[in-house]
């Protein structure tokens, strides 16, 4: 497994609206091992393809962190077809280091996502995983989290993170 380079604001690979991901393949797999092993290295719960360059209807999640093997979630070209009740809490991006700022998200998300063997599946989340979900899927539609706020605030955001020097 390796800890792959993440890509960062401004970067026009995260503007891109990913592709569907096709036959799953041995590569596929090593791709997941890598992004699980990146989401941990950098202490992220989720990291999607294009985070690392690669225009996939791809990302995984895992809101444990790396302690609970079982909670490891692969997205593969999901679709978000329930979303119930709200939450507002601080949300942070490894596409944007050292920013988190607060956003409202759905409590509970349902989603249709594929399964390795070309299967369909239906995942719910509530709460981080809901939040999860959402932010992930948002990357893979090309958009970061920090578009949901307003110009100015976007400003505010972005001056903020260009004096951290990135």
């Amino acid at each position: 497994m390796a800890v792959l380079p993440v890509l960062t604001w401004g970067d026009p690979r995260l503007k891109k609206n990913s592709l569907d991901v096709q036959d799953w393949t041995p590569e596929l797999e090593q791709l997941v091992a890598d992004m699980f092993e990146t989401a941990l290295a950098e202490e992220g719960v989720g990291l999607a393809a294009p985070q690392i360059g690669v225009n996939l209807n791809l990302a995984v999640i895992d809101c444990s962190c790396g302690e609970d093997p079982d909670q490891r979630i692969v997205l593969i070209n999901p679709e978000i077809t329930q979303e119930e009740g709200l939450q507002v809490g601080p949300e942070g991006c490894l596409s944007i280091p050292g920013i988190r700022e607060v956003l409202e998200r759905p409590q509970k998300v349902t989603l249709r996502n594929r399964a390795q063997d070309g299967s369909w599946h239906e995942l719910v989340g509530e709460d981080l995983l809901a939040r999860a979900f959402c932010h992930e899927i948002d990357h893979l539609r090309g958009r970061l989290f920090v578009e949901y706020f307003g110009p100015v605030k976007r400003q505010v955001i972005q001056r903020k993170y260009q004096k951290q020097g990135r």
